[in-house]
């Protein structure tokens, strides 16, 4: 039997909360995953992640500085292999300047049926940081800043970011558009 895993993706620190709800393979690798986490945050995979699963990193395989770090390559570990059980939390960091730490729960197991399309999100709210914003203090001058319309941040955060960007928005049908062009 074919596994799906019903897994949600939340910013840590950001109120209200900016979440996914997604539907992924069992066999997915970490980085299958992460290419997903990019797609459903609107992310342009332009820095380092990591994966930290019961106190180990999983990210691409880099020479380290420190004799003592080791970072699992993402591509040899699969999410059935990692995950026994719904419930099951662990960390994935994007972007270690901005640090967009996110809190991925596995919520349950679903049967792969004919008619379930994956990955697929069937959930949300809010739309994500834009990259390179500054983290989470960048990002909450940002959303002040739109609230203010003809103030001098405004006008930057428009010119940087174009009229269509509003923090309230969450749009799970163009996700799914963009996942379903997803090719491994």
């Amino acid at each position: 039997m074919e596994k799906v895993f019903q897994i949600k993706i939340q910013l840590r620190g950001i109120e209200p909360p900016i979440w996914r709800r997604v539907l992924v393979p069992a066999d997915f690798t970490l980085y299958q995953l992460h290419k997903v986490i990019q797609i459903v945050m609107d992310w342009w995979d332009e820095h380092l992640h990591e994966f930290v699963i019961d106190g180990k990193r999983y990210g691409r395989p880099v020479e380290s500085i420190w004799e003592d770090e080791k970072v699992y390559d993402e591509n040899e570990y699969r999410l059935k292999d990692l995950i026994k059980r719904a419930g099951k939390k662990f960390m994935y960091e994007y972007d270690f300047g901005d640090s967009w730490r996110h809190e991925i729960k596995v919520e349950k197991t679903l049967k792969k049926t004919p008619d379930l399309v994956v990955p697929q999100c069937i959930d949300g709210e809010r739309a994500a940081p834009p990259e390179d914003v500054g983290g989470i203090p960048g990002y909450y001058g940002l959303v002040e800043a739109m609230k203010n319309p003809g103030s001098e941040d405004y006008e930057y955060f428009i010119e940087w970011l174009g009229e269509e960007y509003d923090p309230e928005t969450f749009d799970m049908d163009e996700i799914n558009r963009k996942l379903k062009k997803l090719k491994f």
